[in-house]
């Protein structure tokens, strides 16, 4: 291909870059993190003052860089895993040869480090610390049970948390709400094990399904339904009446509680639609607090 169209080959080089750093995953998080910041962690800061507040647009580039090398040094250890489990993706990031993944993902971590050292010590030490435990999961921690659910979604709402701890803005609503969200991004993740045992057993990972069976991990996942819903009721009794999240929450209660039919009958195709359902369902959350957020400055 080299030969014949040297261009496409290194627009092809170039996908497989991007796919191994998951932008699309990239530009959700961005976008969630603006959301999440302005709308729900600032609360005495106006529109004309978040934008020109550089510390906070540094710190979330910082954890977009710091994400795209996470994403970049799991495809790294996964590589044979996912040529079994997403041959066509592999097959798109074969163009791209694997020390130049690893050239980039030292590029990215050394960037977000060095912009970090510039904005303070303390988020030089926040991302050095995110960092190393996203190379830490991916080498050691992906493959041992519970451990690797567990610590998956914790460094998925890592950055989330340093927002927080910036703006020093806690209440039992965004508790509740952060633990609303832990267990939903937990479930998904107990989902997706369901769904990759074959590659997951001949690669050695211990996820749940494979060590303690079908019956005890559905019935794992559907406490974990019982109680997230459960979390949702305590968010809607928690917020105003006439909010746009007393509805997310209150739908959510019931999608919770439905989802229980295609965890505990298991079904292939059913727990494929039920994982991309939840997914979704925590990208709508995000346009309901946008939503919200724009009511309630009008």
């Amino acid at each position: 291909m080299t030969e014949e169209n040297p261009v496409l080959y290194r627009i092809s080089q170039f996908v497989s870059l991007l796919l191994g750093a998951r932008i699309f995953m990239l530009i959700l998080f961005a976008f969630s993190l603006y959301v999440s910041t302005f709308f729900l962690f600032n609360q005495e800061e106006n529109l004309r003052k978040f934008v020109f507040d550089f510390k906070v647009h540094g710190i979330i580039f910082c954890s977009l860089l710091s994400i795209a090398a996470g994403g970049i040094i799991n495809q790294f250890y996964d590589l044979e895993k996912d040529r079994l489990q997403k041959p066509f993706r592999t097959r798109l990031q074969s163009f791209l040869k694997q020390k130049y993944f690893l050239y980039s993902y030292i590029a990215l971590n050394a960037i977000s480090l060095g912009i970090a050292y510039l904005l303070s010590p303390r988020i030089f030490v926040f991302f050095l610390i995110y960092q190393f435990l996203m190379w830490f999961y991916s080498h050691k921690l992906s493959k041992v049970l519970v451990l690797n659910n567990l610590t998956f979604v914790t460094l998925t709402l890592y950055p989330f948390f340093g927002m927080l701890v910036y703006y020093q803005h806690f209440s039992w609503k965004l508790f509740l709400m952060a633990a609303f969200l832990f267990l939903i991004l937990l479930i998904i993740d107990v989902l997706k094990d369901f769904l990759t045992m074959r590659p997951d057993t001949i690669f050695g990972y211990q996820t749940l399904p494979i060590i303690a069976g079908f019956k005890t991990s559905t019935a794992i996942v559907s406490i974990l339904l019982v109680l997230n819903a459960l979390i949702s009721c305590l968010i809607v009794y928690k917020i105003p009446e006439h909010n746009f999240l007393v509805f997310y929450f209150s739908f959510s209660a019931i999608l919770l509680i439905l989802s229980m039919y295609p965890v505990f009958f298991f079904k292939f195709k059913k727990m494929f639609w039920l994982l991309n359902l939840l997914r979704i369902w925590v990208f709508i959350g995000v346009i309901f607090m946008l939503l919200n957020g724009i009511f309630e400055r009008i």
